[in-house]
């Protein structure tokens, strides 16, 4: 008997303050990458899928969005606060 299936996980890349598409308000967007992985014997073996998407804290709206969107929504210059 073989045991197999998928296993899902959510890691949070960062977290920024932008303006949300849906709701309007500044608030925190959590960018997050969500990863299937095929599981034999409930061992994570290899990715099967990824992707990524951005959370609004203040109204809950969730965007997918792709890997360059992402990268460079990380590498924007932020402001200095001081």
């Amino acid at each position: 008997m073989i045991i197999f299936g998928f296993k899902t996980y959510t890691r949070l890349l960062a977290t920024l303050s932008l303006v949300c598409p849906n709701c309007g308000q500044r608030a925190a967007q959590r960018l997050f990458e969500i990863v299937n992985k095929f599981t034999l014997f409930f061992i994570p073996l290899f990715p099967v899928s990824r992707s990524r998407r951005m959370d609004c804290t203040y109204c809950g709206y969730a965007s997918k969005l792709s890997k360059e969107q992402s990268d460079q929504l990380q590498s924007a210059p932020r402001p200095s606060v001081g």
